[in-house]
């Protein structure tokens, strides 16, 4: 419908200097396709890692947080998510990228639909340690502690980390990667059966369908941009998956 509002919902772009093509991807979407959206939604992994905040002296991340910034300035909200790559994006990335800092899971009234939305890998349950590794790096302690280290130590230490992933993520089956149905269904108990239920971090993108205590939920899963620019717009119709023109498949 001609000038009803709607909402756009991005997650996973693992955005890095290695990766020119994604983040010119970014730039061009929040420059035109988030232009007039009410408001954009970014649920995690915005970039494929974050150091701390004084990582902001980089200049690709200046220019992923003035685009984000020019886009706020036009009148379109931005808000963020912490992911569990870029947990450590914090105020001064918000100061300077103007946009607002959600918990997870955030729960939000948009266009007359009542929405839950969560990055999702708390709900990933199977996988016991990955569980037991993210209750360690959310520690406030060891946050701290990390973020007194110099920069080039703390690359060091989060490259290991990647590269110690890669190597067990290989070694998993699928099914532990993926969202654990009871722990959804928790969650959707826990806010009052929302109508949607909206995440990222799973990288398989497509719409379920729940049935749950005799309530209907839409669960819908954002994609990643490493193989396509994935994003969905909300309004008062409902929910719909478009992809960045551009994207690399």
């Amino acid at each position: 419908m001609v000038g009803q509002a709607y909402t756009l919902l991005i997650s996973d772009l693992h955005l890095h200097a290695t990766r020119p093509h994604t983040t010119r991807l970014l730039l061009d979407f929040l420059a035109t396709t988030a232009r007039g959206a009410q408001a954009l939604y970014v649920l995690g992994d915005l970039f494929e890692y974050w150091l701390g905040d004084d990582d902001l002296a980089d200049p690709h991340h200046q220019s992923v947080a003035d685009a984000l910034r020019a886009l706020s300035q036009s009148g379109t909200a931005v808000y963020l998510m912490h992911g569990n790559r870029d947990l450590l994006l914090g105020r001064e990335f918000c100061e300077r990228s103007g946009a607002i800092l959600l918990q997870d899971p955030y729960e939000a009234n948009l266009h007359g639909w009542r929405v839950l939305l969560s990055h999702a890998d708390a709900l990933c349950t199977d996988d016991l340690a990955y569980q037991q590794f993210r209750r360690k790096v959310r520690n406030p302690l060891c946050q701290g502690f990390f973020l007194i280290l110099p920069m080039n130590l703390r690359r060091t230490i989060v490259r290991g980390f990647r590269r110690q992933s890669e190597t067990e993520k290989s070694a998993k089956p699928a099914y532990i990667m993926d969202v654990n149905p009871q722990a959804v269904a928790e969650l959707l108990r826990s806010y009052n059966y929302p109508d949607l239920f909206i995440h990222g971090h799973t990288h398989r993108p497509a719409e379920h369908s729940i049935e749950l205590d005799g309530h209907h939920c839409a669960r819908w899963v954002l994609g990643d941009w490493g193989a396509r620019g994935d994003y969905l717009r909300l309004d008062a119709d409902g929910c719909s998956r478009h992809t960045v023109f551009g994207a690399e498949t």
